[in-house]
């Protein structure tokens, strides 16, 4: 009697236990498919490497709390320091990007350009991908009413060019910072609306959410506990990609002057500085570009990375 009884304690065991056991080889499946994906190990590389840049190019995690003024710290030079006698000054050893129109030093000012492009990226992807995800959720969830008003509203505005739809706000709001990041983000809103409403409409209808149903549980908690989890993989890998396409946009925003004001380092506007001397000195628009080029780079093959990890059609 008391070896059944241990034998179907140790089974009873074994079944709790499967579960978090095949979780855990799920994981590092997961992350063994992530890890042999080279051009995604690249982006991650390239990520870093400008986070690095942005966020250690002065000492402002040490200066401010201390009191004082941030200094360079992996910048060489202020970025605002100008030296008008050597202006647009070749690359050399002690200026690695040359000088611009200005006579600062443009490896400085691409380093310190970074915190802008990272920061307009990523808050307005937050803004976007928040408000759209919400957007479609809600749509694909109740239907009706609610889902012809979301999605016309979201056909609306992906009717207008990316470009255009944001110097629409813009012209509303005004330029800054501030404004430039909440315009990008009601540029990308609907593209989240609409993957979000996709996924909804095809998870809604497991057995899981009707059974949730018919025990009484309510819409929000069917949302937040058997919806929300099943389409967040898709939201993820699509902000991953659209964070590119929002530097992309800031780039062009600024290019045209309408992002921060000068004389704040930003990647648009020196490209837009150096298109008057592009034969006379092409390093002032060069290096701007390929740093746009290369963050743009590094966001879309984590983007594929992560879409190979997480979709379950590719996971086969």
């Amino acid at each position: 009697m008391k070896d059944k009884l241990d034998v179907a304690i140790d089974s009873e065991m074994a079944s709790l236990e499967a579960p978090a056991i095949q979780l855990r080889s799920q994981k590092k499946r997961l992350f063994r498919t992530f890890v042999r994906n080279r051009p995604a190990i690249l982006g991650v590389f390239l990520m870093l490497l400008v986070l690095c840049m942005a966020f250690f190019a002065d000492d402002w995690f040490i200066a401010i709390p201390q009191g004082r003024e941030p200094q360079p710290l992996l910048a060489p030079y202020n970025p605002l320091e100008q030296d008008a006698a050597n202006r647009l000054s070749p690359p050399s050893r002690e200026h690695l990007m040359g000088l611009d129109s200005f006579g600062r030093d443009t490896f400085s000012r691409v380093i310190y350009g970074s915190r802008v492009s990272l920061m307009v990226g990523v808050i307005a992807v937050l803004i976007g991908g928040v408000t759209g995800a919400i957007m479609g959720l809600m749509g694909g969830y109740l239907g009706g009413k609610t889902e012809n008003v979301v999605m016309r509203l979201a056909d609306i505005l992906m009717a207008f060019p990316s470009l255009i739809m944001g110097l629409m706000v813009l012209a509303v709001l005004g330029g800054g910072l501030f404004n430039m990041i909440l315009a990008i983000g009601i540029v990308l809103a609907p593209t989240f609306a609409r993957v979000a409403h996709s996924s909804t409409l095809s998870v809604k209808q497991n057995e899981y959410v009707t059974a949730a149903r018919s025990v009484g549980a309510g819409n929000l908690r069917i949302t937040r506990l058997h919806i929300l989890p099943n389409i967040l993989s898709e939201v993820v890998v699509l902000a991953s990609i659209w964070v590119a396409s929002a530097i992309r946009v800031e780039a062009n925003l600024s290019f045209i002057g309408l992002g921060v004001s000068p004389p704040t380092p930003a990647w648009g506007s020196m490209i837009r500085d150096g298109t008057k001397y592009l034969f006379q000195a092409p390093w002032v628009s060069f290096f701007p570009g390929m740093a746009i080029l290369i963050t743009v780079l590094a966001f879309n093959l984590l983007g594929d990375g992560l879409r190979d990890v997480l979709d379950p059609k590719l996971q086969n």
